[in-house]
């Protein structure tokens, strides 16, 4: 049962934040945007729009009621988003997302009914799915950092590393890059990120490669000096059986980032991003004209103080 004060304390907590981020969205013509990230302990949700439905994730915690009571304290709470959201409870999608260091549950197909939708961001269009995976396959936090991609992307060969379901290829290739390169272990997520592409009309073989690929494997066998500019958004540790071995961002982005830069051409960029909360670079033994700390500069309007995502912009 949902405590009246603490019903208050949400209510009122989550209708704040949706006036003032509902009317930023709307003003920036933005229909996909995060609304609620825990802003109470008592309320562990990260709360996002996607058009006319609204995903929930709930970070699992210890909260001391049994199956029967959270499932009933969850009713309740969905029907008072609901409410402040003025949406119909049916639009509704609700995930449990545990907190741990890796980020290999992604990859976890849950059994439910498949819903998928299409939704838009920045005049290209995506397949997002609000039910069988813990995320919905395109990340909000990186709005900015995708168009940063697509208006250095004219001519150039470009290269998206840990590719997901593709979204930095789409703006790619809508920036008109010469050659996109996506580069996923997943068999599921390479086929979503070329959905995505025909999807947006953009696709065309001879320019458009996905490679389904251990990502730590397949830069051993990287050309020199070829790409213009490279995405690469690893996960803070992944020990999946498709691994030859594990690796964890901390301990091995020193080693990956030696790869990327001798795969860029000369003013090359290099866009690193990743969401290890205590991560700390190391550049030793890296060679590069320039480094900024973009995290500030690509950081939604709607994540501000929130994000644990770092990203890093290296010049070869």
């Amino acid at each position: 049962m949902l405590a009246p004060d603490k019903q208050l304390m949400f209510r009122n907590r989550l209708t704040k934040m949706w006036k003032h981020v509902a009317k930023i969205a709307k003003r920036s013509a933005i229909s996909c945007f995060r609304v609620y990230d825990h802003d109470l302990p008592e309320f562990p949700f990260a709360i996002e729009i996607y058009e006319d439905a609204v995903y929930i994730a709930e970070y699992q915690r210890k909260h001391g009621m049994d199956d029967t009571e959270h499932q009933i304290w969850l009713e309740e709470c969905k029907i008072l988003i609901a409410e402040v959201l003025a949406v119909p409870i049916a639009q509704l999608y609700v995930k449990t997302r545990k907190r741990k260091e890796d980020r290999t549950d992604q990859y976890t197909k849950h059994e439910l009914e498949k819903v998928e939708k299409i939704v838009h961001e920045n005049g290209l269009s995506f397949i997002i799915n609000l039910t069988e995976y813990l995320d919905t396959g395109l990340f909000l936090d990186h709005r900015i950092t995708r168009e940063m991609v697509r208006q250095q992307a004219h001519a150039k060969h470009v290269l998206n590393l840990f590719c997901y379901t593709g979204s930095f290829s789409v703006y790619a290739a809508a920036g008109d890059a010469a050659t996109v390169t996506s580069v996923d272990m997943s068999k599921t997520y390479i086929h979503w990120a070329k959905r995505n592409m025909q999807f947006n009309k953009l696709y065309q073989a001879e320019k458009h490669q996905f490679i389904q690929a251990d990502v730590l494997e397949w830069i051993e066998t990287i050309p020199a000096s070829y790409y213009d500019i490279i995405v690469c958004d690893p996960p803070t540790f992944s020990n999946s059986k498709r691994m030859s071995g594990h690796f964890d961002v901390q301990a091995h982005h020193t080693h990956l980032l030696s790869k990327l830069l001798y795969a860029l051409k000369p003013a090359g960029m290099l866009y690193f991003s990743n969401n290890y909360r205590n991560f700390e670079l190391n550049t030793d033994s890296l060679t590069y004209t320039s480094l900024k700390d973009i995290t500030g500069a690509t950081t939604p309007f709607d994540f501000q103080g929130k994000l644990h995502r770092k990203c890093f912009l290296f010049v070869k």
